[in-house]
């Protein structure tokens, strides 16, 4: 395979790694799912010029069951992980959630019928064990806050794998600007009246002081999304999905540089143990092809 998906998906990583840590300055002062609903309104502005550049395409009404579904597991996933962000460092929330490649072959297999090999399960299971090293379970020190930010991390990572599957399932059909246009829109529309329920009326609009930061979450995202719907259009997802690893230099160096968070020995090591599972699961299903 040429490099081009590759480098394509893994600018897409840094960008979504640099949208996270807006979005973690966000939730500090904002409730998550507040931050995470302005954050998809923003990514419209920008997402636009996108869908006018490629001659403003059709949305395929075809297309649109699985494009609700993949809004659904967006949204879900977008405002477990900004809330976790609230709670856990950068690169520990990151870690976390690179359990999402391990579950997208099972999820594959269910869901689109793609053919799931033994060795998926075996990494899987070793992929588990990575998240409980760089979690650091110390069960009389580890507090309910941070073990239901655990928890909302580890159900992120199971919607953002979902959204993986729905999103090779539409990408070569619908192109990026398409996905990137209703990856926005259905969050909004099902975000919003959450939004509007839970949150205070006079804390739902950003303020002046903050909307500079929310242009940026959403600027930084749309180009994301665009980065990462090329990829997929371009090649499997078994392939890409172990680039998403690349997330873990740069959640620690944002982390370190913008929050002061130094990265535990026990995050590297659970990171090592997970890159390893899937890297390997890689070669297995490599093999097999």
């Amino acid at each position: 395979m040429r490099a081009g998906p590759i480098l394509v998906y893994v600018s897409g990583v840094a960008f979504f790694c640099v949208m996270d840590a807006v979005m973690k300055h966000l939730v500090g002062t904002h409730p998550a799912i507040m931050a995470t609903f302005w954050r998809y309104v923003m990514a419209i502005i920008f997402i636009l010029p996108f869908w006018w550049r490629e001659g403003c395409p059709a949305v395929k009404r075809s297309g649109l069951p699985v494009n609700m579904l993949r809004g659904i597991t967006i949204a879900v996933s977008a405002v477990l992980f900004f809330w976790s962000l609230s709670i856990l460092p950068l690169a520990e929330v990151v870690t976390i959630a690179f359990i999402a490649p391990l579950l997208i072959p099972p999820l594959a297999a269910l869901i689109i019928g793609e053919r799931m090999e033994r060795g998926s399960v075996l990494a899987g299971l070793l992929g588990f064990l990575g998240v409980i090293v760089a979690v650091g379970f110390d069960w009389r020190g580890v507090g309910e806050e941070r073990l239901l930010a655990v928890g909302a991390a580890l159900l992120a990572a199971l919607a953002y794998a979902l959204t993986i599957v729905f999103t090779r399932m539409r990408a070569a059909a619908d192109g990026p600007s398409i996905l990137s246009l209703l990856g926005a829109l259905f969050p909004i529309a099902i975000i919003g009246p959450v939004m509007l329920w839970m949150v205070p009326a006079g804390e739902r609009l950003p303020t002046m002081a903050t909307l500079p930061w929310f242009f940026a979450a959403g600027l930084t995202g749309a180009v994301a999304l665009q980065f990462i719907a090329r990829a997929y259009a371009r090649a499997e997802a078994q392939i890409l999905a172990p680039f998403e690893y690349t997330a873990l230099f740069w959640a620690s160096l944002i982390g370190w540089l913008f929050f002061a968070e130094p990265v535990a020995p026990r995050t590297w090591a659970g990171a090592a143990i997970i890159i390893t599972a899937c890297l390997w699961q890689t070669r297995q299903s490599v093999k097999a092809a």
